[in-house]
């Protein structure tokens, strides 16, 4: 799933094409894993060699994938686990265990062929069987955060190293939805106690779990078996749940962590002290979400009101030290999915608000809303200043266990932020969709948005015309009245300067190639 921000062209029937990608070439105590007891206190150190020290603002909650969903987390639990396909530099989908993929000539199948010879962890194979059982299980696990992302599987069959994927619809959007955020895959074996994968993650990925302390602290060494282990060049990493956001770049400094994901805030102390601030794109991006089928929000004037109310550059300048931008959609300018002819549809204008409030029968403070939060950020000051200055009265309330009544829909006034999703149709789906999850107005959605997403779904990736069906299903989204973006940022990372440059992957952390110099 998305997280809650800390503070911090073809048509229907038309010839398909066939989609392929060739492979790449080139708390308190110590709980040990028991799988891996015999590796004595865990201690990354003192297996040697390079060292990755990353301190973490997002760590894990859960480690079963199926739990932990497509949130931030996932960057962190790509460490262990590998998924059938994985982003390059340009977002586009690119082998990972899965060599290649080919769609049918209908578009409503696809048959994943994965790498020979792979085994989890655990040693396990990696074939086709043990993607099936990760998609079923992300389907049906009562607890599964990624039953809503693949509403499109219908079933899947397994037939050695060939996963054929059976769809409900056309949808090429599939390979890009099947990467690290969505199907992180675990080895069946440990997966048939979904409670014990949570406390002893076990993978097929670069790195192997060899000491867990939950909420707090992991660490792991390099994965021989990995598919890709000659590229890795990191021998061990040590996790640690981060600390008082005051104390990060200090902890980087003596050594203590070489590599931290920081809040905006803590960039210029890092360039400082002499730290590497590397600029991470992403898909961030934070709104305000709307009951509309709860008063006032039921008064489309109302909405618009809200719309005018908002002045996205106080957020940015206020929030991101100069590292964000003011945004109206979900998506960061120049990305395939931005659509232009939707910018500032509605722009700053107080003065408007007051009088759409008029026109639709309220006094200046006659409106009163609880903005429900699950702890204390300043988008929410904000957000009840700016509504103040029009005549609505916000009270900021608290609720911890917030996620429970926005996730049943049943707030009225909520703040959320979106870490998007490599398929820009599932991030769309996720907003503006009758059951999306972020959508506070189910089984509301915009005129028209059904009919633009499944013809996003019908059109191949390499179409002429995707660009234009996608940007034209952001428009019918953007119709919405459920949401209002407000701004948007990149994710910061301050490293070590002994830590070599990462790729540039939009939102993801990739250790392929990275080195660590003096280890």
């Amino acid at each position: 799933m998305s997280g809650y921000p800390l503070p911090r062209r073809s048509r229907r029937g038309a010839p398909a094409r066939r989609l392929r990608a060739a492979a790449l070439g080139t708390a308190l105590t110590a709980v040990l894993v028991p799988a891996l007891s015999a590796c004595g206190d865990g201690s990354a150190a003192a297996a040697g060699g390079a060292t990755l020290k990353w301190t973490s603002s997002y760590f894990p909650t859960h480690w079963d994938p199926v739990v932990g969903g497509s949130g931030a987390q996932f960057r962190e639990l790509a460490l262990v686990y590998a998924s059938l396909t994985r982003t390059d530099e340009n977002g586009k989908a690119v082998p990972d265990l899965a060599e290649s993929w080919e769609y049918n000539d209908k578009g409503d199948q696809v048959t994943f062929r994965l790498r020979p010879g792979l085994k989890f962890s655990d040693g396990e194979p990696v074939d086709a069987k043990a993607v099936k059982a990760a998609i079923e299980r992300a389907k049906k696990q009562k607890n599964s955060a990624l039953f809503g992302d693949l509403t499109s599987i219908e079933s899947v069959d397994a037939k050695g190293l060939d996963a054929v994927v059976h769809l409900s619809q056309v949808d090429y959007q599939i390979p890009q939805l099947l990467g690290s955020r969505v199907l992180q895959i675990a080895s069946p074996k440990a997966a048939a106690s979904p409670e014990k994968l949570d406390q002893a993650p076990v993978g097929a990925g670069p790195f192997t779990v060899t000491q867990l302390v939950p909420g707090t602290k992991a660490v792991l060494k390099k994965n021989p078996d990995y598919w890709d282990a000659k590229n890795i060049h990191i021998d061990a990493v040590e996790l640690t749940s981060a600390p008082d956001a005051s104390t990060v770049v200090s902890g980087l400094q003596t050594g203590v962590y070489n590599f931290a994901d920081i809040d905006p805030s803590q960039a210029a102390a890092a360039k400082k002290a002499g730290l590497d601030v590397f600029v991470q794109p992403g898909f961030n991006a934070s709104n305000l979400s709307l009951n509309v089928n709860k008063a006032p929000f039921d008064n489309d004037k109302v909405v618009d009101a809200v719309r005018h109310a908002v002045n996205r550059k106080e957020f940015v300048d206020k929030l991101t030290f100069g590292y964000g931008e003011a945004t109206d959609q979900p998506f960061p300018k120049g990305y395939v999915a931005y659509d232009p002819q939707s910018e500032n549809a509605y722009p700053y204008d107080p003065e408007k608000s007051k009088k759409l409030l008029a026109q639709a029968g309220y006094k200046a403070h006659d409106i009163k809303l609880n903005l429900v939060i699950p702890a204390e950020d300043p988008q929410a000051e904000i957000v009840q200043s700016q509504l103040a200055a029009v005549g609505i009265d916000v009270k900021i309330k608290i609720d911890k266990n917030w996620a429970t009544p926005f996730f049943a829909k049943e707030l009225t006034f909520s703040l959320y932020g979106t870490t998007g999703r490599d398929s820009a149709a599932q991030t769309l789906t996720a907003h503006f969709g009758p059951n999306g999850p972020l959508n506070l107005s189910t089984p509301y959605q915009p005129a028209g948005f059904e009919d633009a997403i499944a013809k996003v779904r019908q059109t191949p990736l390499d179409s002429p015309e995707y660009a234009e069906t996608l940007q034209a299903a952001t428009r019918a989204g953007l119709k919405s009245k459920a949401l209002v973006f407000t701004y948007s940022q990149p994710n910061l990372i301050a490293k070590s300067k002994a830590i070599s440059g990462l790729p540039k992957i939009p939102a993801h952390l990739t250790w392929t190639g990275v080195t660590i110099s003096g280890s």
